[in-house]
């Protein structure tokens, strides 16, 4: 319950799911390009890339100097059933 509780709060955001909305069309992205995309401070997106990996919404992965950021493969039902509504 806890889970399905940290998933719906991080998915109560428009911004977020802008990111989400984002990530799904391009796969992965680092904060630079996705606060770009969705015309946010590097340091605002940060904070919602950080509310959206806690809650499992998003794996992140380092190449290089970058940290990329993409949907998590094993995410919770509610999840997979916003990303089809997006």
């Amino acid at each position: 319950m806890k889970q399905l509780e940290r998933n719906l709060k991080a998915l109560a955001n428009g911004r977020r799911l802008a990111i989400i909305r984002y990530l799904r069309r391009v796969n992965e992205a680092s904060v630079t390009d996705i606060a770009a995309e969705i015309r946010l401070s590097f340091k605002s997106t940060s904070r919602h890339l950080a509310v959206l990996s806690s809650a499992g919404v998003l794996e992140k992965k380092q190449v290089g100097l970058q940290m990329l950021h993409r949907l998590s493969s094993e995410r919770h039902a509610i999840v997979s059933h916003v990303l089809k509504m997006l």
